[in-house]
């Protein structure tokens, strides 16, 4: 294969790779991943299910969008700790710049066990 070949087919794989860290970079800064992320390691029984400290996968499922504020989002982190994995699935809808959850859950990997992270009083004012 010649020089210039190999080169764009490097170029092309360089670009793809911004995009995917730039849409990963997008989500993983939302208020919505970051609340939920946040939720899942400060509940007491994620982190005795999968160990500390918890750590988040790279690769983040789903779809968010945001316009304003308003949005909804709808998505699954994979989290894990010295004890094993989870994944945190997340829906949630913003209402005057406010998230509520109306799924939260972590599912340990190792038990299929479902810890229910979900706000119980409906109000969740995390920006």
């Amino acid at each position: 294969m010649p020089t210039g070949c190999l080169s764009l087919i490097a170029l092309f794989f360089a670009f793809i790779a911004v995009i995917v860290f730039a849409v990963f970079g997008a989500i993983k800064s939302s208020d919505a991943y970051k609340t939920a992320v946040a939720r899942a390691k400060a509940d007491p029984r994620v982190s005795e299910a999968i160990g500390t400290p918890i750590k988040e996968g790279w690769y983040v499922s789903g779809n968010t969008e945001v316009s304003g504020g308003s949005g909804k989002t709808d998505m699954s982190i994979p989290i894990s700790g010295p004890k094993g994995a989870a994944t945190i699935y997340a829906v949630a809808t913003k209402f005057a710049g406010d998230w509520q959850y109306s799924k939260l859950v972590v599912k340990v990997e190792r038990t299929g066990e479902m810890i229910d992270l979900t706000d119980k009083t409906g109000e969740d004012s995390e920006e």
